[in-house]
């Protein structure tokens, strides 16, 4: 058995149980903390990453997880948020399951579970952390910190700051993140045993420290960096190494490297193992994410944004003087921290000034102890706790990468670890000075007792959306995001005067606040106050142009105001920047139907019933237009092809495949109109843009159709995704068709309306690109259209 350290249990007055009943009391307490959410509802970002998230559907494939982001887009997408979790997003996936549908109770519950599994576990970590890791003859750990571990495990348990990890479901990243960091660490701590010969080492535990490192980080980002405090665990417990005698060692070149044996302990080879693990992680993770960073704004985090190196160092370091401010005193508690609630210090005169030269007074006093103390029993406990508290925070600290928040309570959930650990050593020399130890232990037993309170309280706040926006007035009332979050949950219940105070509110702390104008222009159209709803959202769509359902509600407002040229562009703005959208083409085709443009009206709101196959108001309208124009329905339609479709052209096939339907040719013409026709993509698509007025009158051939032609038409050219269908003016300049009297008539008059596809849903550089006013796939551009079985 290796020599024993001093026993820090020594000089703490605390109550000394058994490991199985020590276990039981830190997962009861840690429920009865926690247990009153488990009724809770879904609540802020439970909407987009569970309700509103297809992943967790059953027509998603399994295998599209490993793809999308925790929100459920694509990786590759400019707008992913890059948070890449799958594994909770299986866990997720599964409650769904098994629930049979969007039900809290199940997933608050598994919560619940995680964190009392979790502080269970806490309670082996810390006998490690604080006691070391020492065996008996019969080769079973030792735990020499049963009473220290204790209280370091209920500490963890009760922390009111792991009210947002476990009251909230999205804290489920967090609590999975830590059940498998805790176990990585546990698994590396196994591959050490001491026999006859000495200290032995498993390279298969190493390994699995590794696989389980990796899941980790799998179920959050945080859960990598549990490698790099193995490695600190290794060098500090395992083979007690003084930093500060290392440093000076290899300054002055000496060889005490191979004199300390540590080649032969193993200690290079396992960080060797831990860090090509850690690199191949990351390797694989970069490859799957891309390269592109996530897309903040200057609201999630202001200071990230400063121009001046000096105002983003001062704020990052005053960000994490909070952070430590809310592990000491956990009492002023926000879901969201973001859009003013923390103002800039922009200058040295600010008095905030105080709290980063208190914390830097504090880690650098504990860095000195930790370094430079004789005790090496403190130098380990000071060196761990620090390692703890600050290593799983590094990818929150804004030094690696940019974060998309100021302050967020779930992401101190592991380095509340450090904190506890440092408490409790704390607490023991408090405990070996003081003359009435049994105060003392009150007092910590006080601060307990407090924090249970506080959990339960804090819980209770986050069963609901308006316990829980309420709740942050007082702590964050500069926060336009918890104004504009309290009057929506208003709004959302009918209480349309108290929501315009709080969304007004919302804009005067945050005058780019987009979505509360937008918010607050929808409830002012309502009240029919159409002139101030109008200048909101055009304020709105200024500030930041490719917002869709700004675009949309603005359309609504210019109709309503009877502007109906100004309310169609916004409406095919509003589908530009998100297409598939089928509220809009369903006002869109309200729009058409007050023109009495029927076709365009049945058009829109097919386009609707596509996009949403559920969307009732769409199918009504629909109904009743087709009941009263049932001529319409029994009538040819007309289309105007211009690309591939053709004759002579490579798609020109399935125009006279009558299997996909009835195509008759009618004659030749071009748009009345000038539009760009472009050659787009890899694949060389031409693409008419939906810009009247620019480019060229495209050339060609019009054909009569059927209803199956024209269902097959939609499908083949991705409506209305890819392309839209609607209605122009053709020139007619060669005419062969036999159509009715009217069709006579009109095409000798010239001009004919015929469907086409065009797109208004084009990126911003197609402007740029040549324009024609003719398509021939063969033709001198020499980009030749790449046929759909022969693209990659």
């Amino acid at each position: 058995m290796a020599q024993m350290e001093p026993n820090l249990d020594h000089d703490v007055s605390w109550f000394l149980l058994p490991s199985y009943w020590a276990k039981m009391v830190v997962a009861l307490i840690s429920f009865l903390c926690f247990a009153n959410s488990y009724d809770g509802d879904f609540v802020f970002d439970d909407s987009e990453a569970i309700i509103n998230n297809k992943d967790l559907r059953a027509e998603t494939p399994l295998g599209d997880l490993w793809y999308h982001d925790f929100w459920g887009s694509k990786l590759s997408s400019n707008t992913s948020h890059k948070s890449y979790r799958p594994l909770t997003v299986l866990t997720f996936r599964i409650n769904y399951l098994f629930a049979g549908g969007f039900y809290p109770v199940g997933f608050h519950v598994i919560n619940i579970i995680l964190h009392c599994t979790i502080s269970v576990l806490m309670v082996d970590v810390f006998s490690i952390l604080l006691g070391g890791l020492q065996f008996s003859n019969k080769g079973r750990r030792l735990n020499l910190a049963p009473k220290s571990s204790l209280l370091a495990a209920l500490l963890f348990a009760v922390h009111p700051v792991h009210t947002e990890c476990v009251a909230g479901i999205v804290g489920r990243a967090d609590l999975l993140c830590a059940l498998f960091f805790l176990l990585s660490f546990l698994g590396y701590c196994k591959a050490f045993k001491e026999n006859k010969e000495g200290r032995t080492f498993s390279v298969f535990w190493v390994l699995v420290s590794v696989v389980l490192g990796a899941i980790a980080m799998l179920c959050k980002e945080q859960g990598i960096t549990i490698l790099g405090l193995n490695a600190v665990f290794d060098a500090l417990v395992i083979n007690k190494i003084n930093l500060l005698e290392l440093i000076r060692k290899l300054l002055y070149k000496d060889k005490w490297l191979e004199n300390a044996g540590l080649l032969r302990k193993g200690l290079l080879f396992r960080i060797a193992l831990l860090m090509c693990g850690g690199a191949g992680i990351l390797y694989i993770r970069w490859r799957i994410m891309g390269t592109g960073p996530p897309a903040f704004t200057e609201v999630d985090n202001p200071a990230s944004f400063a121009d001046s190196l000096f105002v983003r160092a001062i704020n990052y370091n005053y960000y994490y003087s909070l952070n430590a401010w809310l592990l000491l005193c956990p009492w002023w508690l926000c879901f969201d921290w973001s859009m003013g609630c923390i103002p800039l210090i922009k200058s040295v005169s600010d008095w905030r000034i105080i709290a980063l030269a208190a914390l830097w007074f504090c880690l650098i006093g504990l860095i000195c102890q930790a370094l430079c103390s004789e005790d090496s029993h403190k130098r380990r406990i000071l060196t761990l706790g620090l390692g703890f508290l600050i290593i799983p925070f590094l990818p929150a600290s804004n030094l690696f990468f940019r974060v998309g928040f100021v302050v967020a309570e779930r992401v101190i959930y592991l380095p509340s670890i450090g904190y506890c650990i440092l408490f409790t050593y704390g607490f023991s020399l408090l405990s070996k000075q003081a003359k009435k130890k049994k105060i003392l232990a009150v007092a910590v037993l006080g601060i307990l007792l407090i924090n249970v309170m506080r959990c339960a309280l804090r819980s209770s706040q986050w069963r609901s959306e308006e316990q829980l926006f309420r709740s942050a007035l007082s702590v964050c009332p500069l926060n336009a995001k918890v104004h504009y979050n309290v009057g929506k949950n208003l709004a959302d219940k009918g209480n349309q005067s108290a929501a315009i105070k709080y969304y007004r509110e919302a804009v005067r702390l945050n005058p780019k606040y987009v979505h509360a104008m937008n918010n607050l222009g929808n409830i002012l159209k309502e009240r029919n106050e159409l002139h101030e709803a109008e200048e909101l959202l055009s304020l709105a769509v200024q500030i930041q142009p490719d917002f869709a359902a700004a675009w949309m509600n603005l359309g609504i407002v210019q109709n309503s105001l009877r502007r109906f040229e100004e309310a169609e562009q916004s409406y095919w703005t509003a589908i530009k920047h998100r297409k598939k959208y089928p509220d809009c083409y369903y006002n869109l085709g309200r729009l058409y139907a007050d023109l009495n443009r029927h076709i365009d009206a049945l058009n829109a709101w097919r386009n609707a019933t596509v996009l949403k196959p559920e969307h009732s108001l769409a199918w009504n309208n629909m109904i009743i237009l087709l009941d009263n124009t049932a001529a319409f329905a029994s009538t040819m339609a007309r289309v105007f092809v211009y690309g591939t479709l053709k004759k002579g052209q490579p798609n020109y096939k399935h125009m006279i495949n009558t299997a996909k339907g009835l195509a008759k040719f009618q004659g030749r013409g071009h748009t009345v109109e000038k539009y760009p026709l472009v050659i787009a993509g890899k694949y060389n698509i031409p693409y008419m843009l939906n810009i009247p007025g620019t480019g060229h009158h495209i050339a060609g051939e019009i054909y009569s159709v059927d209803e199956q032609m024209l269902q097959f038409l939609d499908e083949f050219e991705g409506c209305p995704d890819m392309y839209q269908r609607t209605l122009m003016r053709i020139q007619v300049v060669e005419w062969e068709g036999k159509g009715g009297a009217g069709e006579a008539r009109a095409a000798a008059d010239g001009v004919l309306e015929c469907f086409v596809y065009s797109t208004a849903t084009f990126p911003p550089e197609w402007v740029g690109l040549p324009y024609y006013d003719s398509y021939d796939s063969s033709g001198q551009h020499g980009l030749a259209y790449v046929l759909r079985e022969s693209r990659e």
